[in-house]
């Protein structure tokens, strides 16, 4: 008898890998030792389709009658009237608070209302905030070489390109 399993296992081993629709246990004679029904290969169900997300789209956290506030709380780094040398690199941080009732997510942003960029680009993403939080928000700008007072000011927009809140800013006096 040892040597008929052998020879089932190699035909139905031969018989899953060139079958394309899965694995079909053949029928042999009768064998007084089987006692287990024929296998059956399971049946894969097509899966559904998983959601798509509709952009800007209000969610429970930031109903679409929600209040779009941002409130300047301090600056953490570079103190208004602050002296830098011509060109010099300055990590500028205020810490703000979103007072309003919409979480900001990757959709907000923070844009340039006035003055130089500062070598910085005119759009930067608004660090996400659940309402009610305080945050930081954090710019890298480049000292202009000619010396003189700078003020770059930038102020939050929501998804629909509205600003909203208190406007941030650096001022700075570059000197040798």
């Amino acid at each position: 008898m040892r040597n008929h399993s052998a020879a089932y296992l190699i035909l139905v081993t031969l018989l899953c890998l060139t079958a394309l629709a899965g694995c079909v246990k053949p029928t042999l004679p009768a064998d007084p030792e089987a006692t287990q029904p024929p296998y059956r290969p399971p049946t894969l169900l097509p899966s559904a389709a998983p959601p798509t997300a509709t952009p800007n789209a209000p969610t429970a956290a930031s109903p679409a009658n929600c209040s779009d506030v941002l409130a300047f709380r301090s600056d953490l780094t570079i103190p208004d009237g602050t002296v830098v040398a011509p060109g010099s690199t300055m990590d500028k941080r205020w810490e703000i608070e979103n007072t309003g009732t919409c979480n900001w997510n990757e959709n907000y942003t923070l844009r340039l209302i006035a003055g130089p960029a500062l070598g910085s680009a005119e759009q930067q993403p608004l660090f996400p905030a659940r309402a009610g939080s305080r945050a930081e928000i954090r710019i890298l700008f480049t000292a202009p070489d000619e010396t003189g007072p700078y003020r770059s000011a930038w102020q939050a927009h929501n998804p629909a390109g509205t600003p909203f809140g208190d406007p941030i800013y650096i001022d700075i006096l570059v000197q040798p």
